[in-house]
Order: C-alpha cells, then structure tokens, then sequence
C-alpha cells in the first residue's frame, strides 16, 4: 500500500522538495510507480523521496522536471535540500563558495571537496563513519553544480604532492581521481598546480586554507579544523594568506608540468598491474 505520509513543507527544505514531488505528481495523475518507470526510477524511491526519507539528486530532479514539465523547479530545489543536509558549521562556507567569484585553495594530503569524484569522496567519509555514505557523498557532489552556473568561479588550486600519494581508497579509486584532475586541463577556469615534494619548506607549513573573492564583498580567508570550519575577513588575516598562496603558486609547478606530474604519478602508482 502507498505510504501517505503527510509532510510538513515547512519542516524543512528536504520535506519542502518531497511535498512539492508529491503535489506534481499528482496533479499530473501518476501513481509512484508510473512516475518511476517515466523517469526510470522505482516507485519505491520516489515514495522515499516524497515522504523525506532519500535524498533526491540532481539528476533525479532534472528528470522529473522534463517528464512533468515543471519549468526546472525541483532542480532548484534540490541546490536548498543538498546545501541544507550539510553540517551546520560548513553551510556558511558552502554559501560563501556559491557566490564566490574567485576561489582559491591550497591542500596538503588531499584534493578538494570541490574537484573529487564521488569515490574518491566516498572513501574519505568513510575512513572513520560508514554512516550514511551515500547521501553524505551526494551532498559533497552537489557542491560541484557552482561550476555550471552561467558565470562560474575562476578556481584555482595548490595541491601538495602528498594529496596524488595518499592512497585514497585504493588504486581504481586514485587513478579516476587523477583522470579527473587531468580533464581540466583545456579549462582555463579550473586550475591545479602541485607543489612537489622537491620545494622543501614552503609558505603552506601551517595548514590547509582557501581564500574567497567576490565582486564587491570582502575577500574571506578560510581554514577548517576536525568539525569546525574558521571564515574571517580580518584584513591583516586575509593579507597574510594572500601573501602565502602567491609564494605557493611561484614554488609550484606549471600548469604543464602539474599535469605531466600527475600523469605520470598515475601510471606509476596506480597503473594496471600485472599479476
């Protein structure tokens, strides 16, 4: 028997999305399962996703608003539910991502959340929670949508060497994470320069940070902590990290020689291996 809950659309952005599914759908005189074979998902998934209890993604949406005709509602909808099942302490940090017009991040042992595969992300929630993985990795995916805005970011990032060296979810799972760092090559608003283990000391000791401009707020400057994430816009702060991501972009190498780096840490350490 179709499960009837009521929702509250109040209750929250996911219980607003599952209202409005439910609502489309019936106006158009589906039952679950007839929307599901339309869109080529269960009908069970889309009574979870009407009563709350799954997260929809993105393309779940995309598919429901071209079969019902909803001028791309619930693909709106789904950037509040994703950026609402974020840890309260980052929503702040997704938002300031969102309306960035520049965005630049120095990692020290891994990629950043906004250039991971969804394996890649999947193994790093996982290394210490097997909870919720799924929609924990979709939530991070999600945050990748602010590239396909009509006027994306210009991103730029300083990745150490270590972060193409630490194994991250075995072999399969780094070879496709450094495919896809190689995909941006011909982007000219997506960039990744590695800082190479022959820098020595660098202006990047101190940790892991990201600096945000926009086109008329002040830059913020970011770092995070287990559980907790540090924006400031206090000048002397956002002076000092701008200072050190200018030495770590000239200590690291080209965008060319970044590449052939990666490319060839690819092969070496995460080819197919012969038995």
């Amino acid at each position: 028997m179709t499960n009837i809950n009521v929702l509250d659309p109040g209750a929250s952005p996911l219980d607003y999305y599952g209202f409005e599914l439910r609502r489309l759908r019936e106006a158009a005189n589906l039952t679950q399962r007839q929307l599901g074979e339309v869109v080529n998902y269960t009908g069970s998934l889309v009574g979870q996703v009407e009563t709350a209890r799954k997260l929809p993604t993105a393309e779940f949406s995309e598919r429901v608003d071209a079969a019902l005709g909803t001028g791309g509602l619930l693909s709106r909808l789904v950037e509040l539910v994703m950026r609402s099942q974020l840890p309260a302490w980052f929503r702040q940090v997704a938002e300031l991502q969102g309306r960035a017009s520049e965005i630049y991040s120095f990692e020290t042992h891994m990629v950043p959340g906004l250039l991971q595969t969804k394996a890649y992300a999947r193994a790093v929630f996982g290394a210490l929670d097997q909870t919720d993985l799924d929609d924990r990795t979709a939530v991070r995916i999600a945050r990748q949508r602010i590239f396909e805005k009509e006027c994306p970011p210009l991103f730029w990032t300083v990745l150490s060497e270590a972060a193409l060296r630490q194994a991250i979810g075995g072999r399969e799972v780094m070879r496709e994470q450094l495919a896809h760092l190689l995909s941006f090559e011909s982007n000219p608003r997506i960039n990744v320069q590695i800082l190479p283990f022959s820098a020595g000391a660098h202006a990047g000791l101190q940790g892991s940070f990201d600096v945000y401009r926009f086109v008329s707020d002040p830059t913020i400057v970011y770092t995070e902590g287990y559980s907790s994430g540090h924006p400031t816009a206090n000048p002397e702060t956002v002076t000092d990290c701008s200072l050190r991501y200018d030495h770590l972009q000239a200590a690291a190498l080209s965008l060319k020689d970044s590449a052939e780096l990666i490319r060839r840490v690819m092969e070496d350490r995460y080819g197919e291996q012969l038995a």
